[in-house]
């Protein structure tokens, strides 16, 4: 994302709720922004006005997104941004791929909650004259322990990177996936999405690192995470929460069903858990056809993992509830000989049991 350009003219205009999207956040004394919550007023007032960027709350225009940011792209010049909730970053993803009158829809799209500080160490431009420099100290965007001569843009990358992914798969990290998990279960209450979270580990993990080494274990992650990354529709969330334990949250919502692709391979208004036993199915068989040239030879179908499953709302309706469910079933698949995924329930629920 860059929005070069001259400070001194550098101006904000924020469409939707602030209090919704920072935290702790005070813009008194902040240059050049400004806020309109109201969607025809933001508008309107994007195309009166010289802004450099105009910041859209997504959820501030539900349902008629896409039309806002057309109007905005038609009548300003300026950058658009916009500001997701982690259950939108798929949606987000997909509007700065598309096009509209040879431009992209939204330039970029930003995470939050975050603080204010983050949010204008990832919009405002990169270093140049001393005034400048000093500008962005004044708007707390550069601290003493960061030479000047780096972009704000590269430093907040790594700071998402550092918040959200686990830095050995790139997946996303334990934190990501408890508040990402918190976010769907909030927005489940108002009768929208379904949810269903599979926890898995990798098998005799602990024999891989003793007998190959952890150079071969820490790949052996890393590939495990790819291949259940392949298996998984675009919106579903995969992560590494800790040693060889991993999590994926599987959720649909209607009301973000028009954003899919027309290359999706499984409908997402299919049913849970029949949906996720499906994926979950294709991940133990990529598993099993995959070879692991670090094993040595012959050592395709070596690799097998052992999962629970449990469903918001039938195992669980907050996210210590689902976790200590998927857990338990993880520990029946493991007692029960490894090599299993069992829905909560026992022996019975055994995936590969279910047509």
């Amino acid at each position: 994302m860059d929005f070069s350009g001259d400070l001194g003219s550098f101006s904000v205009l924020l469409i939707g709720e602030q209090g919704e999207v920072f935290t702790g956040a005070d813009f008194r004394g902040r240059p050049a922004w400004r806020v309109e919550q109201n969607v025809l007023d933001g508008i309107r007032a994007a195309a009166q006005g010289a802004f450099s960027i105009v910041a859209v709350v997504m959820s501030a225009a539900s349902g008629r997104l896409s039309s806002v940011l057309k109007a905005l792209r038609s009548g300003s010049d300026a950058k658009i941004l916009l500001l997701a909730r982690m259950y939108e970053e798929p949606q987000a993803m997909e509007l700065t791929q598309s096009r509209y009158n040879g431009s992209a829809v939204a330039d970029d799209y930003i995470i939050y909650p975050l603080s204010a500080g983050m949010f204008y160490k990832s919009i405002v431009p990169g270093p140049g004259s001393r005034q400048e420099v000093e500008t962005r100290l004044s708007l707390g965007a550069v601290t003493d322990n960061v030479a000047v001569d780096e972009t704000m843009q590269a430093r907040m990358k790594r700071l998402e990177k550092l918040a959200m992914e686990d830095d050995l798969t790139g997946l996303k990290n334990r934190r990501y996936i408890w508040e990402f998990a918190r976010q769907i279960i909030e927005r489940s209450k108002s009768g929208s999405g379904q949810a269903t979270l599979l926890v898995f580990d990798i098998d005799n993990f602990k024999h891989y690192n003793d007998v190959y080494g952890h150079a071969t274990g820490d790949e052996l992650l890393r590939q495990a995470g790819m291949l259940m990354r392949r298996c998984c529709r675009r919106q579903d969330v995969v992560g590494r929460i800790g040693g060889d334990e991993f999590a994926v949250i599987f959720w649909d919502d209607p009301k973000l069903r028009a954003s899919a692709g027309e290359g999706e391979r499984r409908s997402p208004a299919a049913k849970h858990p029949q949906e996720v036993i499906f994926v979950a199915k294709r991940f133990k068989t990529e598993l099993l056809n995959t070879e692991f040239g670090l094993l040595g030879p012959e050592r395709q179908g070596m690799l097998t993992i052992s999962g629970g499953l449990a469903s918001l709302g039938r195992d669980g309706r907050t996210i210590e509830q689902l976790f200590a469910q998927a857990d338990a079933a993880l520990l029946d698949a493991k007692r029960s000989g490894k090599n299993r995924i069992y829905l909560v329930g026992g022996p019975e629920n055994d995936i590969d049991k279910i047509e």
